[in-house]
Formats: C-alpha cells, sequence, structure tokens
C-alpha cells in the first residue's frame, strides 16, 4: 500500500468534484445492464457524498459488480474524450479496490494519462509500478512522443531494453518519431538497427517513421531507400516523402510523386497538398499552385484547416494577392492564423490600407490578434509610408497585454527609418527597454543606405559589426552607402576586411515559371539554351527605353570602373535577363512574375518601370523585401525605398569616420 501513497495523496483533490454532480435520468437497474455499453457511462453522480461518477456509485453500494472489464471500459472512454478529470476519479475508486494491482488496469491507466497529456500522472505510476511488460513501457514512450518529450522517450528505451522488454512496432515507430522531431540522425539510425533486429523494418507504420525521420533530417536518399524497400505502403509514407522534398526546397520532386501517388490509387490527404502549396509558395509557382488548388477542389475537399490556410498563403507569396482574397473568402473557418496570412500577404504586396482595413475587420468580428498580427499590421504601415497609423498599433499592443519582442521594436525602427527621421529612429533605438538586437541596427543601416546617410550608416554598421562580425550583409550595405557616392578607398576597405575573414554575398539570381516549369538566371548568364535571342531581345529594349527616359542608374555599379563600364556591367543583370526570356515565352498581354533571391536593385527596378511601358504588360517582381506590381511606367512601392530625399545634400559634408 505504501507504493501508492503518493499517487492518492496526489488524486485526494478530485473529491472536490463531487460538489457538481448532475441528476440521471437512467435509473440504477438501467445502469446496471447498459453500463459498459452506454455513452452515459461517464454521467456524473446524484449527490456529493459519493464517488464523482454514478457508475463508481453503483459498484459502491453493490448494485453493481466491478471486473477488469469495467474499470477498462471506463478509462478507454475516459481516454477516448480526453476526460482527465473522470479518469482521475476512475483511477483513485481503482486504488481502493481489489484490482489495484493488477497490471493490464494499470497500463490502462498509464496510457489514459499519457494520452490526456498528464505525462507527470503516467510517470508517476510508471515509477511506482510494481512490474511492467511491453506495454507499460510502449504506452510510456509513446505518451513522451505524442506530447513533443522526445528526449524522454529516447532516454527511456535504453531503460527498457535493461530490463529485457522486447519492443514492438509501435514502441520503435514512436521512437523512429522522437527522432525526427529533434531531427537526429545518428540516435535514428540506431533505432533503424532496432527495427531490423527486432523484424520490425517492414511495418507499414514504422517504416512511415522511418521515412519522414530521414526526410526531416534532411537524408532525401536514405528516405527515399525505405520507401521503395516497403512492400505495403499507406497515405502516411507517401506524405512523409512529399513533405521531405517539400521542405527541402525540391518542388519537382514532391510534384513528381504525387503524381505517381496518384496513378497506385493512394488518395491525397490534407497533408499532401498543404506540403506541395507550401512548396509553390517557396518557389513562387503560381501556375503550380493553382493546378494543385483545381486538383484539391476536385477531390471534394472542403478548405478547412490547415490546407486553406497554405493555399490562401501560395497565393500572396506568388504574386496574386487578389487570389489570396478570393480564397480567405471562401474559408469554412476564419481564424487567427488566416488573418495573419492575409495581413502578411498584405505587408509583403505593399497594400498599407488594405491591411489596416482588414486589422480593423478582424477586431470588429471578435478575433483576438496576436504578436504576429501586430508584427504585420506594423510592417505594412512601414512599406506604406504609413506613419501616424504604425505608431498607433505599436500602442495598441499593451491593450491587448502583449509585450514588444525584438521583430516589433524592428518594424518601428524601420518605419521612422524610411519615412527620413533617421533622428528619431536612433533615439528610440536608445531609449527601448532591452538590448538592441542585429536586426535592430541592421533596419537603421538599411535606412541609411536608403537615404544616403553615411555618417550614421557608418555608427549603426559599427553597432552591428561589435554584435555580429561574421554578417556579411552589412559589409555589403556599407560597402554600397561608400559605392554610391564614390568613397571607393571606404569601399575597397570594407571589401579587404570581408575577403580577410571569409566573408561572401548571396550570389544573386532570378527566377520565372513558364509553363510549369523553372528558368533560372544569373547575371551575365551564359548557360541558357535560348541566351542569343535573350540578349537581342534586351539590347532592343534597353535601347527603346533610353528613348524614352532611362538613364542607367550607375550608383549601384560598386566598382570603380569608368561610365561606359558601368553602364556594361548593369546591362545583363539577373532580372532583365528573366524578363526578357518571360517577353518572348509569353503571350502578349499577360502577366509576368520574376522572383529574386535578394533585393532587386535600383537600376533594374527602373529599367522595369520603363519596358512595361513600351511593352504595355503588368511585370510583378518579388524579391526578398517585397512585391512590386509594376504597371504603366509606375510601381506599387511609390519608389519609396529608392527615393531620395534632402539627406543627400548633407551627406556630401559628411567625413570619414
Amino acid at each position: 500500500m505504501t507504493k501508492y501513497k503518493s499517487i492518492k495523496r496526489h488524486l485526494g483533490s478530485c473529491r472536490t468534484l463531487w460538489q457538481s454532480a448532475i441528476p440521471a435520468t437512467l435509473t440504477d437497474s438501467e445502469i446496471s445492464s447498459r453500463v459498459i455499453d452506454d455513452r452515459n457511462i461517464l454521467r456524473r453522480s446524484l449527490n456529493s457524498s459519493k464517488f464523482g461518477l454514478h457508475v463508481l456509485d453503483l459498484i459502491q453500494c453493490g448494485s453493481l459488480q466491478p471486473d477488469r472489464s469495467l474499470y477498462n471500459t471506463l478509462l478507454k472512454r475516459c481516454t477516448q474524450l480526453g476526460k482527465l478529470k473522470e479518469g482521475k476519479l476512475v483511477h483513485f475508486h481503482i486504488l481502493n479496490s481489489e484490482f489495484k494491482d493488477d497490471l493490464v488496469i494499470q497500463n490502462s491507466v498509464l496510457f489514459m494519462y499519457a494520452r490526456c497529456g498528464s505525462l507527470e500522472d503516467a510517470r508517476r505510476l510508471f515509477d511506482e509500478m510494481p512490474c511492467r511488460d511491453m506495454v507499460t513501457w510502449t504506452s510510456m514512450i509513446t505518451g513522451y512522443a505524442q506530447n513533443e518529450s522526445a528526449n524522454d522517450a529516447l532516454v527511456l528505451f535504453p531503460e527498457m531494453l535493461r530490463e529485457g522488454a522486447k519492443p514492438n512496432e509501435f514502441t520503435l515507430s514512436s521512437l523512429v518519431k522522437c527522432c525526427g522531431f529533434i531531427a537526429s540522425y545518428g540516435y535514428g539510425k540506431q533505432i533503424h538497427a532496432c527495427c531490423w533486429k527486432f523484424g520490425c523494418h517492414s511495418n507499414v507504420f514504422v517504416g512511415s517513421s522511418l521515412v519522414d525521420m530521414y526526410a526531416r533530417c534532411g537524408y532525401l536518399g536514405e528516405a527515399r531507400l525505405v520507401f521503395d524497400e516497403l512492400g505495403c505502403k499507406n497515405e502516411v509514407s507517401w506524405n512523409a516523402l512529399i513533405t521531405g522534398h517539400a521542405r527541402k526546397g525540391e518542388g519537382e520532386e514532391a510534384l513528381a510523386m504525387f503524381v505517381r501517388m496518384q496513378r497506385e490509387g493512394y488518395k491525397a490527404t490534407e497533408f499532401t497538398y498543404s506540403a506541395l502549396l507550401g512548396s509553390c509558395s517557396s518557389m513562387g509557382c503560381l501556375e503550380q499552385g493553382k493546378w494543385l488548388h483545381a486538383h484539391l477542389m476536385k477531390s471534394g475537399k472542403k478548405l478547412v484547416g490547415y490546407v486553406g490556410n497554405t493555399l490562401l498563403h501560395m497565393y500572396a507569396k506568388s504574386g496574386s494577392i487578389w487570389d489570396a482574397e478570393k480564397v480567405f473568402g471562401k474559408l469554412v473557418k476564419v481564424d487567427i492564423v488566416s488573418c495573419n496570412s492575409m495581413l502578411i500577404g498584405y505587408a509583403q504586396h505593399g497594400l498599407g490600407k488594405e491591411a489596416v482595413q482588414h486589422f480593423e475587420e478582424m477586431i470588429r468580428f471578435g478575433i483576438v490578434p496576436n504578436d504576429i498580427t501586430f508584427l504585420s499590421v506594423l510592417t505594412a504601415c512601414s512599406r506604406a509610408r504609413l506613419l501616424e497609423e504604425g505608431k498607433h498599433y505599436f500602442g495598441l499592443m499593451r491593450k491587448y497585454n502583449i509585450e514588444p519582442e525584438v521583430s516589433h521594436y524592428t518594424a518601428i525602427v524601420d518605419l521612422l527609418g524610411r519615412a527620413g527621421l533617421l533622428d528619431q529612429a536612433k533615439s528610440f533605438i536608445e531609449r527601448m527597454p532591452i538590448e538592441p538586437s542585429v536586426a535592430i541596427w541592421g533596419a537603421l543601416l538599411g535606412a541609411c543606405k536608403m537615404h544616403k546617410n553615411t555618417k550614421m550608416g557608418a555608427y549603426a554598421a559599427q553597432r552591428v559589426f561589435e554584435l555580429d562580425p561574421s554578417y556579411p550583409g552589412t559589409h555589403t550595405l556599407l560597402a554600397n552607402i561608400y559605392a554610391s557616392v564614390g568613397r571607393w578607398e571606404d569601399v575597397a576597405k570594407v571589401r579587404k576586411i570581408m575577403k580577410d575573414s571569409g566573408l561572401k554575398k548571396e550570389p544573386a539570381c532570378s527566377w520565372v515559371e513558364i509553363e510549369n516549369s523553372v528558368h533560372v538566371f544569373v547575371a551575365n548568364d551564359l548557360a541558357h539554351p535560348q541566351r542569343d535571342k535573350i540578349h537581342k531581345l534586351w539590347e532592343e529594349l534597353n535601347q527603346k527605353i533610353k528613348e524614352i527616359g532611362y538613364v542607367p542608374d550607375t550608383s549601384h555599379v560598386l566598382l570603380f570602373v569608368d561610365q561606359q563600364d558601368k553602364e556594361l556591367n548593369l546591362q545583363y543583370h539577373s532580372e532583365k535577363l528573366a524578363l526578357a526570356f518571360a517577353l518572348l515565352n509569353t503571350p502578349p498581354g499577360s502577366i509576368i512574375r520574376i522572383m529574386k533571391n535578394i533585393r532587386v536593385c535600383g537600376d533594374c527596378h527602373s529599367a522595369i518601370k520603363y519596358v512595361s511601358l513600351v511593352v504595355k504588360r503588368e511585370i510583378i517582381v518579388r524579391d526578398t523585401n517585397r512585391f512590386h506590381h509594376i504597371r504603366d511606367g509606375s510601381c506599387s512601392c511609390g519608389d519609396y525605398w529608392l527615393t531620395r530625399l534632402s539627406i543627400l545634400l548633407a551627406f556630401r559634408s559628411c567625413t570619414a569616420l
């Protein structure tokens, strides 16, 4: 009895639940005859003097004879419905019965606690059990796995083996999932070996978990080997491999697996579509995303939960914000995730007023904003020059008891910096209640580059160097600031620091999607099969846009060369080559969408605006910062990020630090 004292003491508080008993509509005799199958098996007691559940009252007064099946039925029902409080009442009653040492019932109690998320109760019972079997160990390990306590499950497994318990497919499947959760390839390989040792490697559940584990760890080759060796596959194993390819950015492989899955008679689930749509989002593959959307509708699935939000996000990130709005309007249930996805989309497209309106409607409908909501609306205000609105929403965070984080402070610095209020941005940083991070000083540095303020830019760069001397973006920005006004000696110094430190700038590339194929370009690209046609077309376009006012902005060439060489260097940037290719391979009048892995350069931005006048096409450019909707010679960003204010006049008198 002593080994149960701590459990009794822990469950003693359950007696207070008896005070809230409700009347029963069934008589004692009716419950006695129907108790095992009746859904009312968990009906509460008639009064506070009993045991909390009417069935337990009947047992206590002798109207119902308890046995193992009855207790297991009670525990099973508690487990299915997630009724932790009722499960504790049953457990307390068992501890005062003849079944208190019954291993089968103890396993049922342990499983109930684990499935209901009460791991402390489960582990307390586990440690005090006089004997354990394979079910006991598996229940505890599975409980840890299902409640995101992977390390605890992995630590428990060697103890299980030392006690001589033999794992089954459920034990090993849970352990493999744990390895996937923490992306531990080393542990995963060891558990895989155990799967072979205990003859479970060909089991479909274990195999699916192994595929998912290897994919999560980034070893898609091993994942594919396990998948191909599975004699029996299911939707879970297919989804694991498809998701692995999608997560690693291998969209074409993911789609190929999806097509093969359909051909072999397996039905796609919401997880399948979510993974594929996520892959389309990252690559900006709108046409493939539309095809998946059509396939999703054809399969009869509704826009619910994660798949609806992922579809919305795909349209927003692929440059079709209006399609994202349509999806939002058709969602079965609007939640905070879908609202945030819409706000993020508005922010990326520079639609600040729409973001503000969406936020206000969200509040009116009773959806409580979270930290991501405020970050999205602050970013939208920053990119749309809504200075006062941004300040208002930053102050509104306190009303919802949301403490601003580094990202929110960064958004305000960016808001002030884009507005040219560099001194206010600097003062704001100095007054913050938290220590400024690399991101915060980086936002100020970016604003200094935008407004050509070298003195403050050098100051911000120095703060970034102190916090993270290995970050190459800071050196690049500072070099850009110096180069834009011809301070080539300072440019050389910064580049020497980068070279000596082994820092490299990410190579720029642009890509377009044509007929479900993605074509990638780099500056001065000579590898594409249509390179001659592409170069010829751009040379013709370059001549035409010069005739209507385009002047190459050589300040973006960070080389100390003459004007002619600078213009030549600008001629074949990756986004210009991607644009020429798209014009060659898309029908007249259609929208052109270009993606870029870094921020679009100012000269290309200007050139593309003039091209939109010549070819009379809408051109959408997505870079790492935002979407640029360019049409009839103007851009949705209003050229704000390229604006040179009067600060440039003061800049010329700045001295090197």
